[in-house]
């Protein structure tokens, strides 16, 4: 009996440790323009927040006549979709930040340049 009681918590510590190394970690969500959603002057939106890595944007919007794309820092100066881009389209897009810094567009006729744009930088866990 006491062999079987010692190997038992090795046992135990060895799983718990395994669920912790696989353990998922949930981040924060980001109402993107909070209780207004992803529309017309949302641009500077995200100023002042600490978004981390593994946060979620949130983008929610009128899919009929909005949409999501994520382009580089050139798309998001100048309001255009260039080369590789993601584009969303359902309305109530997550989208998971790893780090560094993302551009996000609407790309329908004139809403970029009417500020539905945000460029969010991702700062690591102090």
């Amino acid at each position: 009996m006491a062999r079987g009681s010692a190997a038992a918590p090795g046992l135990l510590l060895a799983l718990c440790c395994a669920a912790a190394a696989i353990a998922v970690v949930h981040g924060e969500d980001w109402a993107v323009g909070d209780n207004k959603g992803w529309s017309f002057g949302v641009a500077g939106w995200e100023n002042g927040k600490r978004i981390q890595p593994g946060d979620d944007l949130v983008f929610k919007y009128d899919a009929k006549i909005h949409n999501v794309v994520e382009v580089d820092r050139a798309g998001y100066g100048g309001c255009t979709v260039t080369g590789p881009s993601k584009l969303y389209n359902s309305g109530d897009d997550r989208i998971k930040l790893a780090g560094g810094e993302a551009f996000f567009i609407c790309s329908i006729r004139d809403h970029c340049t009417a500020g539905m744009k945000v460029k969010v930088t991702v700062t690591a866990n102090a």
